[in-house]
This record gives structure tokens, sequence and C-alpha cells, in this order.
């Protein structure tokens, strides 16, 4: 059953409702529910006078925060790191992950540079290519990544974004993972793009290590964010960055001098502490909106405004619909091509339809509380007129 999407707007966004704004940029940075700005006004009050905090505004918050994350992608708390952003991710997975010399860390074309450059970085450090598979046209040739998933001995790492930052391509990480699980190559995802708008069993993916900023589709505030890491190889991994919650022994005051070099059991060994509890608090408020609308409801109604941006695209004069057309291989991320891209997003300024453009497209990225008639008044814009 489909949550009442002009009651949400009233409660959570009621700058919507009001007609502020046509807010489609999710993709870059999502708006703040209510109950996740009232979350930081309360707390952030009592940080700005710290006697006023309890032992629950602390680690609690971190505690619920990962059980949060752990839930919207099928998996448990203790797999879960608190990070501050999807690069962090990226650099514990091309630091951590095993491979040397003469290896090949596969990816593609088209990814966003944070999933670049840190492989890059490593593979030189250590000696092994980093190799990048061209596009075709605008989307990733997944049949040659998955051709040398199954015939290239030297590929050790598989490295992909779920979804495209600019094209809205997504990657069918199910059958990738399940390539890779059969070949022992290690997966990582970067999932910024695609957790929110979409469902995801990151076990049933065969995913290794997943990232994901918390500020776009996850509505919440900046610097914030997680990593998974499959529970058989927390233990296998060495943390590349260090902090003192990194040790079994953490969080017990009374040993803090004993130096205890065992690393924590779970996925908490990868954090490097202090994160912050104000920050956190307010994304774990954002996700539980997510949960309690239900994440299979929120994919349907995003994936509904997507097939009418493609209806609008197949009979709009001067419009190519760069993202693919199947549901399956789509998310929130929408991508289009017009005459002029430039006057396009004039027009959509002008009308208050927040948006990017990029790599010479219009992207429009709704999210669960849009409407469709927000959604057909930005497509109408871009339109060719003469």
């Amino acid at each position: 059953m489909s949550y009442d999407v002009k009651a949400l707007r009233a409660r959570e966004f009621p700058w919507a409702e009001r007609g502020e704004s046509i807010y489609m940029d999710h993709a870059s940075t999502g708006p703040l529910p209510a109950r996740t700005r009232d979350a930081i006004a309360s707390l952030g009050a009592r940080r700005a006078e710290p006697w006023r905090l309890t032992q629950d505004d602390y680690y609690p918050v971190h505690a619920k925060a990962r059980e949060r994350c752990a839930q919207l992608i099928g998996a448990t708390s203790d797999t879960i790191a608190l990070m501050t952003n999807t690069s962090h991710g990226v650099n514990l997975s091309a630091r951590a992950f095993e491979y040397g010399k003469g290896d090949v860390i596969l990816s593609t074309h088209g990814e966003f540079p944070a999933n670049i450059y840190p492989w890059m970085a490593a593979a030189r450090a250590r000696g092994a290519e980093f190799r990048l598979l061209p596009l075709i046209g605008d989307w990733p040739d997944e049949a040659a990544l998955m051709r040398a998933i199954e015939t290239d001995p030297k590929v050790k790492v598989v490295s992909i974004s779920w979804v495209s930052f600019w094209s809205g391509h997504r990657f069918d990480i199910v059958a990738i993972g399940a390539a890779c699980r059969a070949r022992g190559i290690l997966f990582f995802v970067d999932a910024i793009q695609g957790v929110g708008p979409l469902t995801l069993d990151v076990i049933a993916a065969n995913v290794d290590i997943l990232a994901c900023g918390a500020q776009k589709w996850l509505v919440s505030p900046w610097g914030v964010g997680f990593t998974y890491v499959r529970k058989e190889l927390i233990q296998k991994l060495e943390p590349a960055e260090v902090g003192w919650w990194a040790q079994a022994s953490s969080g017990d005051y009374a040993k803090f001098l004993d130096y205890d070099p065992a690393w924590a059991a779970d996925a908490k060994r990868f954090e490097v502490i202090t994160l912050d509890f104000v920050g956190f608090n307010a994304m774990a408020e954002s996700i539980g909106l997510l949960l309690e609308l239900g994440p299979k409801e929120i994919e349907a109604h995003v994936k509904a405004l997507g097939d009418r941006a493609v209806a609008f695209a197949d009979s709009a004069k001067g419009v190519e619909f760069v993202t693919p057309r199947e549901p399956s291989r789509r998310a929130g991320v929408l991508a289009f091509r017009t005459k002029d891209v430039a006057a396009s997003s004039a027009r959509l300024a002008a009308a208050k339809v927040c948006h990017s453009v990029r790599t010479g497209c219009i992207r429009l990225a709704p999210h669960f509380y849009n409407t469709v008639q927000e959604l057909e008044t930005a497509l109408e814009l871009l339109a060719d007129r003469t």
C-alpha cells in the first residue's frame, strides 16, 4: 500500500507544498525532512551547552544510525561502519583489499571521480593495473565487464557505481556480484546514487564492501554516511586508517592505557572516531522516515516518476532520454539531452525547478515526496519550442 504523498509533504516538506521550489536535485544534495531539522535543533542546542548532554546523546546515537543503515540494505549492524562520506569507503576498499603487482582492478569509464582516484593511487603504490573499460554510447559495456570477470585471471577487484551520477545507468549488481563471488573476485559498490530510490539486499548481491554518503537520496546532512563490509571479510581486513575506537577494548575507559592491539570484531574497527553525534542522529531520523514509509513503496513511487519521464521523452520534440528506459536499469537519476541544454536549464531555473547539468545533460532527480504534477511541469520545460 502506497503512502500519502500530500500528507507527507505537509508534514515533512511544507516548503514543497507551498510551492517555494520544485526540488529535483537529490542526486546533488537532498533537503532535510522536518523531523530531521528538529532533531538537529534539539541535540545541537544541548551540544552548545554540553553540561545538558546525557549518555544517550553519545554512542547510542551511533548505534541507532548503524542499525537503521543496516535495515535499509538488508544487513546487520555489526557490518556497518559509520563514515563521513562515500570517499572514505572507497579508500577503505582500495587500501584494505588484497591485491598486488600485476593484478587488475576493473572498472569502467563514466565513473564519478571519487571512485577513480583512490584506486589509481592504490594501484600505483602496489604495482597493480587500474583498468577502465570503455563506454558504449552513454552506458558502460556490461557484457565486456562480465567477460573480463569470467575469463581474465588477473582481475582481483571490481569497483563500480551502482547508478551513474550523470546518465542514470544502473548496473545489475546481483549478476555482477554472483560472477565475482564465483571467481573469488572482490566486489566494491559505490551506492550513493542508488540507496534511497532503490531497495537493496546487499548480502544477496554478494557485495564485499559498499559505501554510501547520506547527503543525497537519504535526505541527511553533509558529512554523514556509512560503509558496509561483508561479515566474513571484516576480520581479514586491516584498517587503513586507525582510530581509538578500532580496538576490541574500545569503550572501556578503565582499559584505555592498556593499548590493546586486538581489532574490534565488527565493522567499528574501520571507524575513525570522533564522529559527529548531531549529524548521525539526524541521519538516523531521515533513514527512519524512509523505513517508516517503506523502501519498496518509495522505489515504486520513484519508478512511476521515471516511467512518466520515459513516456514524455518518447513523444517530445527535440528531447533525448539518456537514461535506460527499462525500469531495472534506472533509479532516480533522469538524464536528458535537449536541443539547447543551457536554454533548457535557464527555463527550469526560472520556474524554480532545482536540477543539475552534468556531462552535457539536464539531470532531474525526483524523489519520494515529489508529485507527478511537479515532474510534468519540469518535463514540459525541456521540450523544443521552435
